[in-house]
């Protein structure tokens, strides 16, 4: 897969672009803050179905403009494709090669990217939270369904959530309706699990081989789902893991009475990281740390490929200059037969079409 060319408007702090790309490396070259990230941006976001930064699509909007709009054309091995957003006031605007579409979910595996920016190099030290959402992004891009699956899940423990917070207050409930909504997230739960379980599998071979290519052999990573059922957690009978999740809902009922919020399900599993059997997160030094984050992204489009028969496109977002020169030449060497877009302040030591980037333009 690769793209062929991004279009925007009034979009952050670009005015207009049209941009073409190579199928191989291409590199925005510019000093900060002049739009090289915002492309970028625009970019990753039919990849994702929204922005990656944080903020509403409504701070995407150019300063003094009262909307904008942004599009791809990308071509596959099935053939051509177009994507386009737009935003206006209150009104979205989504369109997939000419026809309109109404949600964001319908456009989400269309276009597939892997992106790599310096917020990913806290992946291993932050909190769960962030594995969590690298796990999920990566995984709606291979299977669609999984976004309305996780959506799904999220507005019954949001209900789950809503009766527990009333009994922790001491109003009355309806231990029923409680039992109903536990149900219905166990339910939910179980089809995110073994999807979740399932990529992990897949990345974690992939991980593992470029961890041992970037430290010379010295180094080996594994990757655990941990979770909240583990006497079904290497079962492949849903319902053994829905009756699992289940049993954790509704024993534990009074645990999360006192708090007023539910303590288990997947809004709360991580990824553990080990490099030689220690927890990278406790454990890892900052090379190392780097290194893992490199080798999950490698691989997130190994994965991809294994899946579509095809590599996705890479987007590094200044990130190579936070790399040393030896982990900087492995990312640059192992990118044959793929399509490569980096923003860089300094000139890169790699062949490809160069695209100057100054004040929201781009020649």
């Amino acid at each position: 897969m690769i793209i062929k060319g991004f279009k925007a408007q009034n979009f952050r702090n670009i005015d207009e672009c049209s941009l073409e790309f190579d199928p191989g490396v291409n590199i925005l070259l510019g000093e900060n803050a002049q739009g090289k990230t915002n492309a970028v941006e625009g970019i990753y976001f039919f990849a994702r179905g929204r922005s990656f930064r944080k903020g509403d699509d409504k701070d995407l909007i150019r300063f003094g403009e009262d909307g904008f709009r942004i599009a791809i054309e990308y071509e596959d091995k099935n053939g051509k494709g177009t994507l386009e957003y737009a935003l206006f006031g209150k009104e979205r605007r989504r369109k997939k090669n000419g026809y309109r579409v109404h949600r964001a979910a319908e456009m989400i595996g269309c276009f597939k990217a892997v992106l790599f920016c310096p917020d990913d190099l806290t992946l291993v030290k932050e909190g769960p939270e962030m594995r969590r959402e690298f796990l999920n992004v990566a995984i709606s891009q291979c299977y669609p369904s999984y976004i309305s699956v996780y959506a799904d899940y999220k507005k019954a423990l949001e209900n789950r959530n809503a009766i527990l917070k009333s009994a922790s207050k001491g109003y009355y409930f309806d231990e029923g309706e409680l039992l109903a909504w536990s149900g219905l997230c166990a339910e939910h739960a179980s089809r995110i699990y073994m999807t979740r379980r399932d990529y992990i599998k897949k990345l974690e071979v992939y991980a593992a081989d470029y961890m041992k290519n970037i430290s010379d052999g010295r180094e080996e990573l594994s990757i655990f789902y941990k979770t909240d059922i583990e006497d079904a957690r290497e079962s492949d009978i849903r319902e053994e893991i829905r009756a699992e999740y289940l049993k954790k809902f509704t024993e534990n009922i009074h645990k999360e009475r006192l708090v007023g919020s539910s303590l288990y399900g997947p809004q709360r599993e991580d990824i553990v990281i080990s490099i030689n059997g220690s927890e990278a997160r406790l454990y890892a030094s900052q090379g190392q740390q780097r290194s893992i984050v490199l080798a999950l992204k490698m691989a997130e489009g190994e994965v991809s490929r294994e899946l579509f028969s095809e590599y996705p496109v890479f987007l590094f977002d200044d990130v190579l200059s936070e790399l040393d020169k030896k982990r900087q030449a492995f990312v640059l060497s192992g990118m044959e037969s793929r399509q490569i877009i980096i923003t860089s302040c300094d000139e890169i030591d790699a062949s490809g079409r160069i695209i100057k980037v100054s004040g929201g333009s781009f020649n």
